[in-house]
């Protein structure tokens, strides 16, 4: 229970759900951790600092270290308050896990444009500011002769990369984090920072509102048998990419209860090349039975 002894682990969104998985098996594996939520509904409407300061005493009622971040980490103010607390209380950070997010389900030919902006920030943008100033933090802690060990840890979806009708906004967020997750790998890694996402299956606030996923994702009627979609099952995941030791960097993993796959990403599929430039004709001839 010592993986992440001696390492200080930032979560965002941390205050139900899998975020709260992810606060509460840091802890218990030694990192000490900064608790960050602002306690807003799923569609990201309302405060209440309430929840953050709960999983925050029941790490400390565990014998965990944790201190408590209400800060708003849709916007660069925020995430810089969260890096200055996480400084402050703890002296250094290792690893930062983006689980902040927000849900606003509408078909695209009714949504708003305030539910658009809405995801887009409670989502991309709630990984770009925390990670933007932290990895600061880390390239002037690699500049000074302290090279870190870090990590940060995105939340993607397969509604991003696969596909979900009804969530085009969410979708177009989550696929965001991914590229951006595997990009800001290769521009990290000098720093000594790796980056990857996670893509979570699990029974959450937000699955439990999704039509003909509620169903799915339910508990079993056993209480014996093994709850695929409790939201902990993801944890040991996320918990691995934290440690010092990681190797991975830069990947995209499917984590649904005892089962971990390792996303391809976008590849190559057929090919024609004529050599020259086609007629559009010809390109219709071509490429009509192989769409």
């Amino acid at each position: 229970m010592d993986a992440l002894a001696d390492r200080v682990v930032v979560v965002t969104g941390a205050g139900r759900g899998i975020g709260r998985e992810h606060a509460l098996l840091a802890a218990d594996e030694g990192a000490r951790v900064v608790v960050n939520d602002t306690g807003a509904a799923p569609d990201g409407r309302g405060v209440d600092p309430a929840v953050a300061q709960a999983v925050a005493d029941e790490i400390l009622a565990r014998g965990g270290k944790a201190v408590v971040s209400t800060a708003d980490v849709t916007t660069v103010p925020g995430a810089q308050e969260l890096l200055d607390l996480t400084l402050s209380e703890f002296g250094a950070v290792h690893g930062l896990v983006n689980n902040a997010g927000i849900l606003r389900d509408r078909m695209f030919v009714n949504m708003s444009e305030e539910d658009w902006d809405a995801v887009i920030a409670g989502q991309l943008r709630a990984t770009f500011a925390p990670t933007r100033l932290f990895a600061e933090h880390w390239r002037g802690e690699s500049k000074a002769g302290r090279q870190p060990s870090a990590s940060v840890v995105n939340v993607s979806s397969t509604s991003g990369l696969l596909g979900a009708i009804g969530q085009t906004n969410y979708g177009a967020a989550k696929a965001g984090i991914a590229a951006l997750s595997v990009i800001l790998a290769q521009e990290l890694g000098r720093y000594g920072v790796r980056v990857n996402a996670i893509t979570p299956v699990a029974r959450t606030r937000m699955t439990e509102d999704v039509p003909g996923v509620a169903d799915l994702v339910a508990k079993p009627a056993d209480p014996d048998a093994f709850d695929t979609y409790h939201p902990g099952n993801v944890s040991p995941m996320v918990a691995w990419l934290l440690t010092a030791g990681c190797p991975a960097t830069g990947a995209v993993f499917y984590v649904k209860g005892g089962e971990v796959r390792q996303f391809s990403g976008w590849s190559y599929g057929w090919t024609v090349d004529k050599g020259t430039r086609w007629t559009v004709a010809e390109l219709d001839q071509e490429l009509r039975s192989r769409v």
